[in-house]
This record gives structure tokens, C-alpha cells and sequence, in this order.
């Protein structure tokens, strides 16, 4: 059993910092009723109290991340979600304020933006621009759900299992995502895609 006092830390909070953990602590408690999930259900999958869900819940716990990463877990959810707690008022994501994302924290030259205002709907689209010579195999990716890409320019291998697929421009590709699955840019030139994921694993 993990030791849950030891990963949040109770204290006064104020400004900022309280606004934030209020956020995050109301996000934690509309998913956790949204799954009809009651506080001894969610201690049971997290291993954390109930007593510490309650006061996250509450905003009046200073949890450390690896009590939140516990919390995503137990609601089925990537970890940055309890993050993303500003909702954009418009549905229009326009060009210059993509949101640019990290990877999940994979080292690399390409860039991936968000096409979606957040990560709260049921599914993310990433703009994916992918440096000539791009090669994700040293990390294949794994997880729950499906996935969708459209090569808008250059080429993109998609590997699924092994199995390599060539996309040229114009060309697309759904597969499930418990598939294990990288990508490589074999050609000369960036390779622009956009990809459509469900659920959102940022």
C-alpha cells in the first residue's frame, strides 16, 4: 500500500497557487462523479485515503505529482488533464496561438501543436511537423484508444507492430492504439501531418 501521506502535504495556500489548486481539486471531483465514482471507490484504485482525495477535492491539499499521476490512474485519464483547468471561450484555435506540446517529454526536433482548444473533449488533433529523418522507434508508443493521420505534405512511414506503412501525401491511416506504434520520416523534407487521437494521451 502506498504510503499516501507522505505525497501531499496539507497547507495554507493563497493567491495564485490557491486558485490553481481549487481548479484542479474541482476538475478531480467533477471527473471522479462523472465516472459514478464514489471517494472510498477512488482511494481503492489510487491507494490514496480518503481523506487526502477529500481535501484535493477541497483545494486544500498541496498534492505532489505523484499523487496526481495516482489520481489520473484511478480515472482513466493522461495526467496533464488535471492541468489543463482554463477553458478557452472560443472553439477556434487560430494558427498563431497553437499550443505546442512535448511529446510526452520524448526529445526531439519536430513539432507537435494542438489543433483542439484543450484536452477536456473526447478527442486531441496535432499539427505534427516531422524533421527528415524523424525516428520514434526507440520509444514506441502504447496506449488506449484510436487513432487517425492525414500526411498533408512529404512522406511518413507509420510502423504498427513491425508492420511498416508508407503515407505519401494525401494518404491516411486509422489504427488502434494498443498497437504498438512509431513513425519515421524516410524522405528529404519535413513531413506535415495531422493526427486525431481518442481518448487525449497528453
Amino acid at each position: 500500500m502506498v504510503n499516501t501521506m507522505a505525497h501531499s502535504v496539507v497547507s495554507e495556500t493563497s493567491g495564485d497557487t490557491g486558485q490553481l489548486l481549487a481548479a484542479v481539486g474541482a476538475k478531480v471531483r467533477a471527473l471522479r462523479k462523472e465516472r459514478g465514482l464514489t471517494l472510498e471507490q477512488l482511494s481503492e484504485s489510487t491507494g490514496l485515503s480518503t481523506g487526502i482525495i477529500s481535501q484535493i477535492e477541497r483545494g486544500k491539499a498541496n498534492p505532489a505529482f505523484t499523487s496526481l499521476a495516482q489520481l489520473a490512474h484511478g480515472l482513466d485519464i493522461p495526467v496533464g488533464r488535471l492541468f489543463h483547468v482554463e477553458e478557452q471561450s472560443s472553439p477556434v484555435v487560430r494558427k498563431g496561438e497553437r499550443r505546442r506540446l512535448d511529446h510526452h517529454g520524448v526529445e526531439s526536433d519536430d513539432v507537435y501543436e494542438l489543433l483542439t482548444p484543450d484536452l477536456n473533449g473526447a478527442l486531441e488533433a496535432t499539427w505534427v511537423e516531422s524533421r527528415p529523418g524523424s525516428d520514434t522507434s526507440a520509444t514506441p508508443f502504447r496506449h488506449n484508444g484510436e487513432e487517425f493521420g492525414l500526411v498533408l505534405s512529404g512522406m511518413k512511414d507509420v510502423y504498427l507492430d513491425g508492420v511498416r506503412h508508407r503515407l505519401y501525401e494525401g494518404d491516411s491511416i486509422r489504427y488502434a492504439s494498443t498497437i504498438p506504434h512509431w513513425y519515421v520520416n524516410p524522405g528529404d523534407q519535413v513531413c506535415i501531418s495531422v493526427w486525431v487521437i481518442t481518448p487525449p494521451t497528453w
